[in-house]
């Protein structure tokens, strides 16, 4: 049986549109206060010359390219998709540690605990004893706990221990929590059009953003030809 038999289109709708506008703003606001020289120093400059990179733009690219694919997952992740299980659910945001979501079931007398995670492959072994004492802590009297992984699959091993929560991942967990078989297609339905009006602004803000660290870079690590200065990118890659 289904935690939640019923939803409000129009209430998930509205939830995706926040979600949206939470994430391409938190992107981009990133994207805006990148600072070059924090990155580099965290980058192997002997790979960019083993790749023969040979100008700012072309190091700045890729820089700038793999901090959005690293950064872009993670904002989406932290905030697309509890809205939308609070929205579905009829639940509240929980105040527990651990725990993104609570569901007060007064029929059954039963709560319902779910952490939402993005995808499958989030958790560790140590980090998923701490989500069991997150839930064992929140526990009370007619208690179920979820992890409730929002796309992908998620196959149970059989080793270890039995556990106190359950894991559902994409289709099922989405069928659990609204009991629509079919909820998991219908975000994407949902969604309609509303990614289309950021991708402007977003696409602005990279290549303003692109211009600004070539020159910084350049400004750095160039030599008046243009060329990089590989001695001074390793030096302040590598030294004091």
């Amino acid at each position: 049986m289904a935690i939640n038999n019923s939803y409000d289109e129009a209430e998930v709708v509205q939830a995706i549109a926040k979600a949206l506008e939470t994430f391409y703003g938190t992107l981009i606001e990133k994207i805006d206060t990148l600072d070059i020289k924090k990155v580099i120093k965290r980058k192997n400059p002997y790979l960019y010359r083993a790749k023969a990179m040979e100008s700012a733009s072309e190091i700045v690219e890729s820089v700038l390219s793999a901090f959005v694919t690293s950064s872009e997952e993670t904002i989406f992740g932290n905030c697309f998709f509890e809205p939308i299980a609070i929205a579905v659910s009829g639940g509240n945001k929980a105040l527990a540690e651990g725990i993104d979501l609570m569901i007060q079931d007064d029929d059954s007398n039963t709560i319902y605990a779910i952490a939402v995670k993005s995808g499958p492959s989030v958790f560790n072994a140590d980090s998923k004893k701490r989500q069991e004492q997150n839930f064992m802590a929140g526990a009370k009297a007619r208690y179920e706990a979820y992890i409730g992984y929002c796309y992908g699959k998620k196959k149970d091993s059989g080793r270890g221990k039995p556990k106190m929560y359950q894991e559902l991942a994409g289709k099922q967990f989405w069928a659990e929590l609204t009991g629509d078989e079919e909820f998991y297609i219908k975000i994407i339905h949902f969604m309609g059009t509303m990614p289309e009006q950021y991708v402007a602004s977003y696409k602005e803000s990279y290549n303003k953003a692109a211009n600004r660290l070539i020159r910084e870079f350049s400004n750095s690590f160039c030599k008046e030809d243009g060329a990089i200065d590989w001695e001074k990118l390793v030096e302040f890659n590598s030294g004091d």
